[in-house]
């Protein structure tokens, strides 16, 4: 867990942005880890590009320097409802790449929209029925055959929407999940989820519809979905209960009836007037070779076995100060809120868990050696190129020197989104609007 910050031009620690619009809000790699792109709470994708390896300078490779910045969602109204729609960005997913272009999706509440990201270094001159300018010539001053010809041109990335599904949620989307067949995905929100096809964007199909037929009878809601790694037909959405479901799309066309559900039972004991609330998972995932099912809620992170649903076979606490949380949950809830969705992430080599949280922590679970570890993301701890300290929190009694003491916890500092390379042990973690990039200690 030797980590370092990579240098970024004009700024040390990574940071992106200043303002409270350029709060990241979701930090997705790509699949081959080339590029990294971050949304944010003012509608716009920041996609960052990781530079070529250099002979002389081999320790700088995991730098990722700004290759595109779009916007991709604008504030809306809905005049039927009197709504206003934020233009915030909740989730990216990449598309595989099959050319040279690029291809993501992007979400805010309402609307996904699919982006093209390309790249141009010719632009065309000479055209025979337009002047310089782009203008249309009078026909009648045409007299000959000119054929336009390709000119070298400064290298120019360009973002263009190619699809834009729209009108199918009433409440917000919290996930969208691209399938193993690269032809469909889905949206989900907190009453239902929509199946769409990546060329038909005036019509989806729903799959999952838990909303009761009396809104009063309403007891929990979606949270969070994801398709499987390698089956189709096969997905798994959470809910603020705490429950997994694991669905089979063969099973029905409507997938009211689940295959599997995931439920660990409460202990009597920690029962308090909070437990609904925490336990509410945030964030769902599969194991990469499928196997397994991560999930997140307020304290801890479990993984659970796709053969066993009666409790997880691991479970994780989010920090070593769980006993303080639950003290403070009262004034936790009013102050910052419960509703800020803690997420996490899987290392693709190592059976590796990453996970925020509060005072700019965040924390590594080793599945393989039952190591974890704490570290911060902030400017005074990541120069360029300094190996991060594990942090430790002291609950009580005597501080030692290198320890933290809770109560000088900032609990309005939360690590909500982090990103893993998919090949290699680079991650991305988003501080408020501050973007930090970490690798493995280079020899």
């Amino acid at each position: 867990f030797l980590l370092f910050s990579p240098d970024v031009p004009g700024d040390h620690s990574a940071v992106w942005a200043s303002r409270k619009s350029d709060i990241i809000s979701t930090v997705e790699f790509n699949h081959t880890g080339e590029l990294l792109a971050t949304g944010d709470k003012g509608g716009r994708v920041v996609i960052f590009q990781r530079e070529q390896e250099s002979k002389n300078q081999v320790h700088r490779r995991g730098e990722y320097n700004v290759y595109s910045t779009f916007q991709s969602h604008e504030p809306e109204f809905d005049y039927l409802k009197s709504l206003e729609i934020e233009e915030k960005i909740n989730k990216i997913r990449w598309l595989p790449q099959q050319n040279a272009a690029y291809f993501l999706l992007s979400t805010n509440d309402k609307t996904v929209k699919l982006w093209k990201v390309s790249e141009r270094d010719k632009r065309p001159e000479g055209y025979n029925l337009k002047d310089e300018e782009g203008r249309l010539r009078d026909p009648a001053t045409i007299t000959t055959l000119r054929v336009p010809v390709l000119r070298p041109m400064d290298l120019m990335v360009e973002a263009t929407p190619r699809r834009v599904f729209a009108n199918a949620h009433t409440y917000h989307i919290n996930s969208i999940s691209v399938n193993s067949d690269y032809e469909t995905y889905m949206s989900a929100d907190d009453l239902r989820i929509n199946l769409w096809n990546f060329e038909i964007t005036n019509q989806s199909f729903n799959i999952v519809d838990i909303k009761p037929a009396n809104m009063e009878e309403l007891t929990e809601v979606i949270t969070a979905a994801e398709f499987h790694p390698h089956h189709c037909n096969t997905f798994v959405y959470s809910s603020s209960k705490g429950t997994i479901r694991l669905c089979d799309m063969r099973a029905s066309a409507l997938c009211d009836r689940h295959t599997k559900f995931f439920e660990e039972p409460e202990d009597p004991s920690n029962r308090s007037f909070f437990s609904e609330i925490i336990s509410s998972i945030s964030d769902v995932k599969f194991s990469h070779s499928g196997r397994y099912i991560m999930t997140r809620d307020y304290l801890t992170v479990k993984v659970w076995d796709l053969n066993m649903e009666n409790r997880p076979i691991e479970t994780y606490q989010r920090a070593r100060i769980q006993d303080h949380l639950r003290n403070t949950l009262c004034y936790l809830i009013p102050d910052h809120g419960l509703n800020n969705r803690m997420l996490f992430n899987i290392n693709n080599i190592k059976i590796v868990i990453m996970t925020g949280s509060y005072n700019n922590f965040f924390r590594m679970f080793d599945r393989n050696t039952k190591r974890d570890v704490t570290l911060e993301a902030s400017r005074e701890n990541s120069k360029p190129r300094a190996i991060l300290k594990p942090r430790k929190v002291c609950v009580g009694g005597k501080r030692r020197k290198d320890e933290i003491s809770v109560d000088s916890l900032d609990f309005s500092k939360k690590i909500l989104h982090t990103a893993w390379h998919p090949s290699e042990n680079i991650i991305a973690v988003a501080a408020t609007n501050n973007l930090y990039i970490f690798q493995d200690k280079v020899n």
